[in-house]
């Protein structure tokens, strides 16, 4: 008896290949969307989060050096402004520069007096850099959306 050996198969046909790029693109259609959404809503949760850091940082600027003039910059939080003693101010009350911008790459606004909170405000404009907006172009105060 003579046994026949089958050949190997080794590649896919046309047909497999077009119907799995058929299917990765209805998953890709269909899980896309919502995982853009989350990325738009953890942007504003990080800029909510990054705001009350940044308020909490103000407080103690506040504490050592008074409260800054109207349209004082945030700034302040990491150099020593020049209207302030350099013995009260105790900074740099943040890390670095990249503290003072939000997950878009917008510097955040240091808002006197404030008009959510009574002494101030650390505003983040949202995606769009400009005031008001929906969704991830909403602003975040303090770290209140």
């Amino acid at each position: 008896m003579k046994k026949r050996h089958r050949s190997a198969r080794s590649a896919f046909t046309i047909i497999e290949v077009i119907v799995i790029v058929v299917i990765l693109g209805v998953i890709a259609a269909v899980v896309a969307p919502r995982l853009l959404s989350r990325v738009g809503q953890s942007k504003q949760s990080v800029a909510s989060t990054n705001a009350s850091s940044l308020a909490t940082a103000m407080n103690l600027y506040i504490l050592d050096c008074g409260m800054p003039p109207d349209g004082a910059p945030i700034s302040i939080l990491l150099e020593r402004p020049a209207d302030v003693d350099e013995a009260a101010w105790k900074g740099p009350y943040v890390q670095s520069a990249d503290a003072l911008r939000d997950p878009w790459g917008n510097q955040f606004i240091l808002v006197i007096p404030g008009q959510v909170n009574t002494d101030f405000d650390i505003v983040s404009y949202g995606s769009d850099g400009r005031p008001g907006g929906e969704g991830e172009a909403a602003d975040v105060v303090n770290g209140r959306r």
